[in-house]
């Protein structure tokens, strides 16, 4: 709910503070006094795109400070979140623009932009009036609305899933694809790839062995003699022989050396046995280094070619093996291809038949809300003398989506017989208000959430016919909030509240300002609007007949 509006320095309003209450408010005042000026700045502290010269002349800046009172389920609580406001039970939006044509905005004293004042505008105000491309007159908004009367919330979630469950089906179809025609641009060359590494079969470090093999190879005839004349030494006739024979001489005579050849003896035993694992090295390696020259040039090839693939693909040449695995993944892919693609394509028709079934259950309760819709608004049509009009709810088919595959416009004939159209593009000025009244009374639901503001809704009715204006306005106002901006002394008369706007000449400059009127004032100010500037007792009486009414 709208509590307070502080606007200073704006057109030709210097200073204004105005305190609205629950129920119907009122705003009247002669053409031209101001009551433009005051949608003009509350559309400009909610972001609204209005007139470009706001600041009253003379001014430095023009501000608009407007109060909210938010219930805690309050949709506004919402986006104060996701924007990173602070939040409450109260809702202050302030808003400067400078002669210069520069604006800023504060949210509960926190910097903002234009688009969250323009998120939260959508919360807390509805607009309706002739000239309104927000509210009812904006086709983009007619589906939401027709769901809203016919209480599709469950369908409308089941047909949004479904179209979730659809899209992903469909994603999923499509990189399946993707992934089968990338492998089959290059199954030659897989196939190939995989047969070339299958043939060699590198394994993880044979790269290092045979490059260590091959160098000791390529040494081998320049070492061989050195080793064997090495090995000789060693052996029997070479060291091996002469430490036995000084063993067999020592042992000989340590009995009579006292046991001072005990220790050299068994030094010469262990000697003998180091002796013997050098022996066995030094064979081994005579072995390794006795080779069939052509075992040389296998080694090399071998070589090359590992080391060959390696270049060719890329990688290291312990990678080749974890390579050709890779590879052999992507050909299984492959032949494994129709059977997941026939899977995908299926789980693409059942989630297609599943959104066509919620979609189809859906227009159907749509189409049997439009046919309550349309009786609802004829029947409000008939004491707004529009009996002859004809109101229509026209579904049509739209392109499928998550809201379903049905487009919804709201449109009117004036008279039986005659063309339908879009509301602001067949009715005049006052059937136009009188038709979005009719509707709005018929679409309101629950709105406490939102102030509802008719500007000049009721332009161009008069008599019965503006009562039941005031009637149906008085009923939407009832738990919530209505602004009216009118001329109608009958609808002035159902206000709860009530408001005078007027101007005034001060100093050579012409202000506008709004008063509050008591009971007393607002006679007189409802007996203007019956008689014109000179007012009568017996406008006095009439009006005082209508505010008993």
């Amino acid at each position: 709910m709208l509590r307070a509006l502080d606007i200073r320095d704006m057109l030709i309003i210097d200073r204004l503070e105005l305190s609205f209450q629950p129920g119907l408010n009122a705003l009247t005042g002669e053409t031209g006094a101001g009551k433009s000026i005051l949608l003009d700045s509350l559309g400009f502290v909610l972001g609204w795109r209005g007139r470009a010269e706001l600041v009253r002349q003379g001014a430095a800046q023009g501000e608009v400070v407007a109060e909210f009172e938010l219930s805690p389920d309050h949709p506004a609580h919402a986006i104060l979140a996701e924007a990173g406001l602070p939040g409450g039970d109260e809702l202050i939006l302030r808003r400067i623009n400078t002669a210069e044509g520069r604006k800023t905005a504060w949210v509960n004293d926190r910097r903002c932009s234009g688009d969250v004042l323009r998120a939260l505008s959508e919360t807390l105000i509805e607009l309706h009036g002739q000239h309104d491309d927000r509210g009812l007159l904006n086709p983009r908004g007619h589906r939401a609305m027709l769901d809203d009367f016919a209480g599709v919330s469950d369908r409308l979630t089941s047909v949004r899933a479904a179209w979730t469950d659809m899209s992903r089906a469909r994603k999923a179809l499509a990189g399946t694809e993707a992934a089968l025609a990338a492998v089959r641009s290059e199954e030659d060359f897989l196939r190939h790839a995989v047969s070339e590494l299958d043939q060699l079969d590198p394994q993880p470090g044979e790269d290092a062995e045979l490059d260590a093999r091959r160098r000791m190879m390529q040494g081998a005839e320049r070492i061989r003699d050195d080793v064997a004349r090495a090995y000789a030494l060693l052996s029997g006739d070479g060291a091996e022989g002469a430490m036995s024979d000084a063993i067999r001489w020592l042992e000989g005579v340590s009995g009579n050396a006292g046991g001072q050849l005990d220790e050299p003896i068994a030094a010469l035993g262990r000697a003998m046995i180091e002796l013997g694992e050098a022996q066995d090295g030094v064979n081994a390696c005579l072995q390794t280094l006795d080779f069939d020259p052509s075992e040389l040039e296998q080694a090399e090839e071998r070589l090359f070619a590992i080391r060959a693939l390696a270049r060719k693909h890329d990688v290291a040449p312990d990678d080749l093996g974890a390579f050709a695995d890779t590879l052999r993944t992507r050909l299984n892919q492959l032949e494994a291809g129709d059977a997941d693609l026939a899977d995908r394509r299926a789980a693409v028709d059942a989630a297609q038949k599943a959104y066509d079934n919620a979609a189809a259950d859906l227009s159907a309760a749509r189409a049997t809300a439009a046919g309550r819709l349309d009786a609802a608004v004829m029947a409000e049509l008939a004491p707004l003398k529009m009996e002859r009009a004809v109101f229509r709810t026209e579904l049509s088919p739209a392109e499928p989506g998550p809201e379903g595959t049905d487009a919804v416009a709201f449109t009117v004939a004036t008279n039986p017989g005659a063309p339908a159209g879009p509301l602001n593009k067949i009715a005049s000025g006052g059937e136009l208000s009188r038709f979005l009244l009719a509707l709005k009374v018929c679409l309101s639901g629950d709105d406490s959430a939102r102030t509802m503001i008719f500007d000049e809704i009721d332009r161009g009715v008069g008599g019965a016919t503006a009562d039941a204006v005031g009637r149906r306005l008085a009923s939407l106002a009832q738990g919530g909030q209505v602004l009216v901006v009118t001329h109608s002394p009958q609808v002035a008369a159902r206000a709860a509240h009530h408001w005078r706007v007027q101007k005034q000449v001060t100093d050579g400059q012409t202000l506008s300002t709004v008063i509050p009127l008591a009971q007393p004032d607002r006679v007189d100010e409802i007996a203007r609007m019956v008689a014109g500037d000179t007012i009568t007792d017996e406008a006095r009486a009439a009006a005082r007949a209508l505010l008993q009414a």
